[in-house]
C-alpha cells in the first residue's frame, strides 16, 4: 500500500488535516454576523472586538491553509493555526467541555506531525550532512503528535456492555496503544484511519440534516474535525513513528 501511494498519501493527509480550518474559515465568511453577535453576547466585548475576532479567524485559517497547501512557510502557518486553536478554545469555552477539548488537542497533534514533515523536507535538501542534533525536535514532534491524535479515539469509546461495543473498545484501545508506543505503527495508524473514517461518515453525516437545523452545524463541525485527525494519521502512515518509538528501537537492535 505504501509503495503504491507514497507520492499521494502525504498530499491527501495534508488536505484532510487542514479541512476543518478551511470549513471554519468559510463559515466565518458566510456567518460573519452570527459569529460576531455570538462573541459580543458571550463576552460583552463590543462589536468592534467581536468583528476583529471573526476577521482574525477568517484570514488566519484561510491564509494558513493556503501556505500549507502551497508548501510555503509551513512552520509559520502551523504556528498561526495553533494560535487559532488556542483562541477558539478560550472564546468558545471549550476548556470546560472535555470532549471538545480532547478533539482540539488531537487537532493540535495533527499540526505537530505537519511541522515534523516540513522539517524533514527542509533537511532533505542537504543530504549527506550530519543532522543528528537537528533531528531530535522532529522526533519529539512526531511523538507528541501521536500522543495527541489518540485523544480523538478516546472520545469515541462508549461504556456499554453490548458485545459489539466491548469488542470495539478493546480493539480500538489496543490500536491506540500501538500508535502511542510506536510498535507496528503504520499498520495500526492505517487501521485507525479506516475506523475513524467509517464512523465519521456514519455518525456525522451532516448532509442528511437540513441546513437550517442546529444539528447540521454540530455534525458538520464534528465531521471536519474527525477528517483532520484522519489527515494526521495518514501522515503517521506516510512518515512513520519517528525515532522515539519501539519500531525505531527494533531497527537499531537489528
Amino acid at each position: 500500500f505504501l509503495r503504491q501511494t507514497k507520492h499521494v498519501l502525504p498530499q491527501v493527509g495534508r488536505l484532510c488535516l487542514i479541512s476543518t480550518f478551511l470549513e471554519d474559515g468559510a463559515r466565518m465568511w458566510f456567518q460573519w454576523g452570527q459569529q460576531r453577535d455570538y462573541i459580543h453576547a458571550t463576552w460583552g466585548c463590543g462589536t468592534l472586538l467581536a468583528s476583529a475576532f471573526v476577521f482574525l479567524n477568517l484570514f488566519g485559517q484561510i491564509g494558513g491553509c493556503i501556505l500549507v497547501l502551497s508548501r510555503n512557510f509551513v512552520q509559520y502557518a502551523c504556528c498561526g493555526l495553533f494560535g487559532i486553536i488556542a483562541l477558539q478554545t478560550v472564546a468558545y469555552s471549550i476548556l470546560w467541555d472535555l470532549k471538545f477539548l480532547m478533539r482540539n488537542l488531537a487537532l493540535g497533534g495533527g499540526l505537530l506531525l505537519l511541522l515534523a514533515e516540513s522539517r524533514s523536507e527542509g533537511r532533505s535538501m542537504f543530504a549527506g550532512v550530519p543532522t543528528l542534533r537537528e533531528s531530535s525536535p522532529r522526533e519529539y514532534m512526531q511523538l507528541g503528535g501521536r500522543l495527541l491524535l489518540v485523544l480523538m479515539f478516546m472520545t469515541l469509546l462508549h461504556v456499554d456492555t453490548g458485545l459489539f461495543s466491548v469488542l470495539q473498545n478493546v480493539v480500538g484501545s489496543g490500536l491506540m496503544a500501538l500508535v502511542v508506543l510506536g510498535w507496528k505503527t503504520k499498520l495500526a495508524a492505517l487501521t485507525l484511519t479506516l475506523w475513524l473514517l467509517s464512523t465519521n461518515l456514519y455518525f456525522n453525516a451532516f448532509w442528511t440534516v437540513p441546513a437550517y437545523k442546529p444539528m447540521h452545524d454540530f455534525l458538520k463541525y464534528d465531521f471536519f474535525q474527525s477528517l483532520s485527525v484522519v489527515g494526521g494519521l495518514l501522515l503517521v502512515v506516510a512518515l512513520g513513528p519517528g525515532g522515539v518509538s519501539l519500531d525505531e528501537k527494533r531497527k537499531k537492535d537489528w
